[in-house]
């Protein structure tokens, strides 16, 4: 069975959500916008309104479901930088390979370096880059494994263009063009194929191969597509079958990216859906909106049936960014109420 089958299995026919416990809180001065896990989900880095940087050690949730915490707890910080950027975090994230972690900011740079795996320690000189004309939004690594080299894509205000940039070389060497309105979310599920959501309401697919959009989504399809609401977060499942989009109509949209026809539109939250997550099995999803709720939608049986959702969590501000982790099921949300929240299951 799978272990996300598992781990809910002891709340099967329980009227009663799914309880996560918060586990660790991290605290900041400002609105926290950003967190992404180490691949081996040992780490997990946060960025700040404040310009901090950091990155936190997962705890060892073993001793957590043996009794020995009742009331959520600071995380442990290996790494703090303050004033990393000229201005708020917006976006980080790490390389697939866990030895690279970049942020994008508001100050419309973005900064990578390098991380050592084995003493978790960032090591060497930062790179910055400077090609985005406005605030940096959202980026995604590629890894193109015939040459070896990561490949970061990013995107957000200003231009509204794609870049993609080498990371061995430090050099943006191609611009994706298509989107007429700032880039909110980008999202890539293999060496080569990613997609974007934009606030001019569409969904594009990108191919590194290609110099245009694969294929567009958009609010002017005929057959109950994205009408009228800018797409604010997009998601792909691990197998690139489906596709999930949340709206600023706090909607979200499921796809079916091979079939090419969406598969229903449902409406989790009552606020803008700001992040979409598959679980790593893709059993689940998650959603993050600004009525300050973490929702789940279970995703097993007939996709194109009412979806049942759930709030798993809650913040005092709005919620804005969740990640889940690699392997346990478990995630991490941030919100404007300045934190970023580790939740888990308790023990069954």
């Amino acid at each position: 069975m799978n272990s996300e089958a598992r781990d809910l299995e002891f709340r099967k026919g329980d009227v009663e959500r799914p309880h996560f416990e918060a586990v660790t809180t991290l605290s900041d001065s400002q609105a926290i916008r950003s967190v992404d896990f180490h691949p081996n989900g040992k780490l997990y880095a946060v960025g700040s309104n404040s310009k901090t940087f950091r990155i936190c050690q997962y705890p060892q949730l073993n001793k957590i479901r043996n009794g020995q915490q009742t009331t959520a707890y600071p995380p442990s910080v290996l790494c703090k930088r303050t004033k990393h950027h000229r201005g708020s975090i917006y976006c980080t994230c790490w390389s697939r390979d866990g030895e690279l972690i970049a942020t994008g900011s508001n100050d419309k740079t973005i900064k990578y370096m390098r991380f050592n795996n084995e003493t978790n320690q960032l090591v060497g000189h930062e790179m910055e880059l400077n090609m985005h004309d406005g605030t940096v939004r959202d980026m995604c690594f590629l890894d193109d494994s015939s040459t070896k080299s990561r490949l970061l894509a990013s995107g957000g205000a200003g231009d509204c263009k794609i870049y993609i940039t080498d990371c061995g070389t430090a050099t943006p060497f191609q611009a994706f063009s298509g989107h007429t309105g700032h880039i909110l979310s980008l999202y890539s599920w293999n060496n080569s194929m990613f997609v974007s959501g934009s606030q001019d309401q569409t969904i594009r697919f990108w191919d590194l191969r290609v110099n245009v959009s694969v294929n567009t989504l958009d609010h002017e399809r005929k057959d109950g597509g994205l009408e009228n609401s800018a797409v604010t977060a997009v998601c792909v499942d691990p197998t690139g079958r489906l596709l999930v989009s949340g709206h600023a109509d706090s909607s979200c949209t499921l796809y079916d990216i091979r079939g090419n026809r969406p598969i229903q539109r449902f409406y989790p939250h009552t606020a803008e859906i700001r992040c979409v997550r598959f679980s790593p099995s893709a059993y689940y999803m998650l959603t993050c909106s600004y009525d300050n709720t973490i929702k789940l939608t279970d995703l097993q049986g007939d996709l194109a049936n009412e979806l049942s959702s759930v709030v798993v969590a809650e913040h005092k501000d709005k919620a804005i960014t969740i990640r889940w982790h690699p392997t346990d099921f478990s995630f991490i949300s941030t919100s404007a109420d300045k934190t970023a929240t580790l939740w888990s299951l308790p023990p069954s």
